[in-house]
């Protein structure tokens, strides 16, 4: 059964002893990122603070923190299961013939059954506060020394596109100036950025923007998903719970939000006004500069009766992110091994936070292939920001890391087997010397052929037999090894 909520996902990690409540009064500047931080940098469980300093409301925090909580998140055994889910669903059988045809209407049909319903009356809407509406209430934590304030860590910001009316959810982080504004911290390359074009575009002087905080675990990491442009995050919740999303009208702007979300931020960008916002600890494990970017403008607030401040902290990896950036991993390579179906299997190894590596394994079928996959990959939407790609053979486990470093080790002749190209990068990539773009590394670590101009023989990986291996096996106990 899908979670109707954030505190049904809540109480299944309860169950599970996945979660534990801290009672101690605790503050939100600091001490909430000390003790988190810890916890999951040893694993440690999702946290429930109850008693934070100087705000009415409890804390839930680290609750994706692990592969176990993802997938639990996400009601799957394995993240694989998704992907073979969209696998499935964008692969129906060949459309020759009658038969076929009417095979393929019930994964369509299907299909249709997860677009989000609207309701009238919400659980995000139980309280109303738009005459004197104040985020100071909120405890939105302060998360490093460094940082430029208190920050907004887990939004899932609504936008609409002037021209198409199309709604869009993303996740960008919010600093908390004051009790009415905000920093609306969205990229260049984000579809807000590409909404407050379009309205730029149309000279609007205001963009209305809803920001919900909660949800339930679906539509969270839905915000957070490389999807297309014009593809509905909503659609793919409804797609990863089974189960369409509730939606209900804002009560002060034309959007539509999660109706059961904790709180519900109502207002507007003014868009020709911006801020300096920043630094920010980032999940590069750096400070991210600070710079000018659109304010939020809080006009209406909503919430439940008694509800609960999701939030997250990013930094050096491990930390909850990657947990939510190893799901779009499994889910989404099925997407890249249809356009490139030799691809066996991709990694994007924590410690490159997702966007600085990739390590990608093959079924090499000709001189160059490795390179081929470079650069096919590097014109692939948010693939455009990995700085390095690795490609290994199909015998290689990429995800065995030490495996991988043997293999790029001993593997390659640099000018032969490293490739370096222009283009566009993060906007959290600091080493560049331009923002937004610089140079990218691919490295083929794959077994060279003649053709690619490695005349000697290319050595065996050294294998016991597996004669040996069974033999060994069942002495094992007798060797007093155990």
């Amino acid at each position: 059964m899908a979670y109707k909520d954030l505190r049904d996902f809540i109480s299944v990690l309860e169950q599970r002893n996945l979660l534990k409540r801290i009672k101690t009064a605790v503050d939100c500047e600091l001490e909430i990122t000390e003790i988190t931080d810890r916890i999951s940098k040893t694993g440690g469980p999702a946290l429930f603070f109850e008693n934070v300093q100087g705000s009415p409301y409890p804390v839930i925090i680290n609750a994706f923190g692990s592969m176990e909580r993802m997938c639990l998140a996400l009601e799957v055994d394995v993240l694989d299961e998704i992907g073979e889910r969209i696998r499935q669903m964008l692969q129906p059988p060949e459309i020759n013939g009658i038969i076929n045809k009417l095979m393929a209407l019930p994964k369509l049909s299907k299909l249709a059954s997860y677009f989000p319903v609207s309701v009238k009356k919400a659980p995000c809407q139980e309280v109303v506060e738009n005459d004197n509406p104040d985020l100071n209430v909120l405890p939105v934590l302060k998360c490093w020394p460094g940082d430029g304030g208190r920050f907004i860590t887990l939004p899932l910001v609504f936008t609409k596109d002037p021209v198409t009316k199309k709604q869009n959810m993303g996740m960008y982080r919010m600093q908390v100036y004051d009790g009415k504004t905000t920093g609306m911290h969205w990229h260049l390359h984000k579809d807000g950025a590409y909404h407050f074009a379009r309205h730029l575009q149309q000279g609007s002087g205001k963009m209305e923007v809803a920001v919900a905080l909660g949800g339930d675990p679906a539509t969270i990491y839905a915000a957070t998903a490389p999807l297309p442009r014009g593809f509905d995050e909503m659609l793919f919740a409804g797609f990863l719970r089974s189960k369409p999303v509730e939606m209900v009208r804002c009560r002060t702007v034309d959007l539509s939000v999660p109706a059961q979300a904790e709180f519900i931020l109502e207002g507007y960008v003014d868009l020709l006004e911006k801020r300096l916002e920043g630094p920010f600890g980032d999940h590069t494990g750096y400070y991210s500069a600070e710079d000018f970017y659109p304010v939020f403008h809080l006009t209406c607030l909503t919430r439940r009766r008694d509800p609960v401040y999701p939030a997250t902290i990013v930094g050096r990896p491990p930390m909850e992110d990657c947990y939510l950036g190893k799901a779009t991993e499994r889910i989404f390579l099925p997407l890249l091994q249809m356009q490139l179906p030799e691809m066996k299997d991709l990694n994007l190894p924590l410690e490159g936070v997702f966007h600085n590596c990739a390590v990608v394994s093959i079924k090499k079928q000709y001189p160059g292939h490795a390179k081929k996959i470079m650069n096919a990959l590097w014109g692939m939407g948010y693939m455009m920001f990995t700085k390095m790609i690795i490609v290994v053979d199909d015998s290689v486990d990429v995800q065995d890391m030490a495996t991988v470093w043997w293999k790029v080790y001993n593997n390659i002749d640099a000018r032969r087997d490293v490739v370096i190209a222009d283009g566009p990068l993060d906007v959290l990539d600091h080493a560049s010397p331009t923002p937004n773009y610089g140079a990218k590394m691919g490295i083929d670590a794959t077994k060279k052929w003649p053709e690619e101009g490695h005349r000697r023989p290319w050595p065996d990986d050294i294998i016991m037999s597996e004669e040996i291996k069974n033999l060994v096996n069942q002495r094992w106990t007798a060797y007093g090894l155990d």
